[in-house]
């Protein structure tokens, strides 16, 4: 039995639950970014100016926001596509938004800051009730260009 095998059914049931299901919003968000464009995607939820992160989450909720993440970030370590920061945002957002659970996600662009990272970079990250959910790497170099939030 391989190793990735065992981990998983080693895994309490809710844990293997999200993790399928992250597998499946994954390769839903994979496909969807490659057939539609993001403004499609995202035209159902709110763009906002306002306070970044404002949408709160009870206790309960954001155990389960925090075991999402995990499994987002677990299961796109293992995918066979790249599951790219925005993939897992979008993958994330959906699984949260299934359970009745706010969250904000966020674009953010850097201008590259030295002669080995030339260009143009973006990172997207989502947070719930204030803690990150996926994307935290990173995201402090990037200036947010977009918000979008759900309740």
């Amino acid at each position: 039995m391989s190793s990735n095998l065992r981990k998983f059914l080693a895994l309490d049931g809710r844990r293997r639950k999200f993790l399928l299901s992250a597998f499946f919003n994954l390769a839903h968000a994979h496909r969807a970014l490659s057939r539609d464009s993001f403004k499609d995607l995202v035209a159902k939820l709110e763009t906002n100016a306002g306070e970044p992160g404002r949408v709160s989450a009870t206790a309960e909720q954001g155990g389960i926001a925090r075991d999402i993440g995990w499994a987002v970030r677990a299961a796109a370590s293992r995918t066979p596509w790249e599951s790219s920061c925005l993939v897992q945002v979008l993958a994330a957002q959906r699984m949260l938004q299934a359970r009745g659970i706010g969250g904000a996600f966020y674009i953010g662009a850097a201008i590259g800051e030295s002669p080995a990272e030339p260009g143009f970079a973006a990172h997207a990250w989502l947070m719930c009730d204030g803690e990150f959910i996926t994307g935290e790497a990173g995201h402090e170099r990037y200036t947010v260009i977009s918000e979008f939030s759900w309740d």
